[in-house]
């Protein structure tokens, strides 16, 4: 059972997809503590299906974005925390910040069925407040993602079928260990990105 504790504010309106172990709110943040071996994954390359990572989420239509903010105060094996999208157990995105090999990665998995897994090292992002957004629009889904006030920058493009209802929001999980606890500070819809690309190519 999922200890809760303070006043949702914003955080009230998602429903969690395999509660954690423990959320306690102030208004503005929000801090999940994950339970041990909680992940997202199906089949690739390491032959398991799990379905334990801690996802709160809300229905997003055909048309638009949700972005997501945490800190990146964490460093294990394996932790990590953004955006997840579902649709169902075999068909659902996540895309944030995994420590993977010591090293924070910015990345996302999609899976239709099986998963795939992309990544780049982001180090410079330690200690710092990150956005990651999720734009759905027409077939696609577009994943970017910044530290603070820094641009965004481009993750991922994934097909989607546009007419599949989705539910989305903050998720974080810890594969490997107990008492990781994700932070979270904000959690916005708003509209969908106008275009792929942010402006004219000279």
């Amino acid at each position: 059972m999922t200890e809760i504790e303070g006043n949702g504010d914003v955080w009230d309106r998602g429903t969690w997809r395999n509660p954690p172990v423990r959320v306690v709110t102030d208004g503005r943040r929000l801090r999940v503590t994950a339970a041990e071996q909680s992940d997202a994954w199906r089949h690739t390359s390491y032959g398991f299906v799990h379905d334990s990572a801690h996802a709160l989420l809300a229905p997003l239509g055909a048309q638009g974005a949700v972005e997501v903010s945490f800190l990146l105060d964490y460093s294990e094996q394996f932790d990590q925390a953004g955006v997840f999208l579902h649709v169902s157990e075999s068909v659902w995105i996540k895309a944030g910040v995994e420590i993977s090999d010591g090293i924070p990665q910015v990345g996302a998995v999609v899976t239709h069925e099986a998963s795939d897994w992309s990544v780049a090292p982001v180090p410079e992002w330690i200690d710092r407040e990150i956005t990651v957004r999720l734009s759905r629009s027409g077939d696609a889904v577009t994943i970017r993602a910044r530290a603070g006030d820094e641009p965004f920058r481009l993750i991922r493009v994934a097909p989607l079928n546009e007419a599949e209802p989705v539910a989305v929001g903050p998720f974080c999980a810890s594969p490997t260990r107990a008492g990781f606890t994700a932070t979270f500070t904000r959690w916005v819809v708003t509209d969908a990105d106008a275009s792929l690309h942010p402006g004219p190519v000279a």
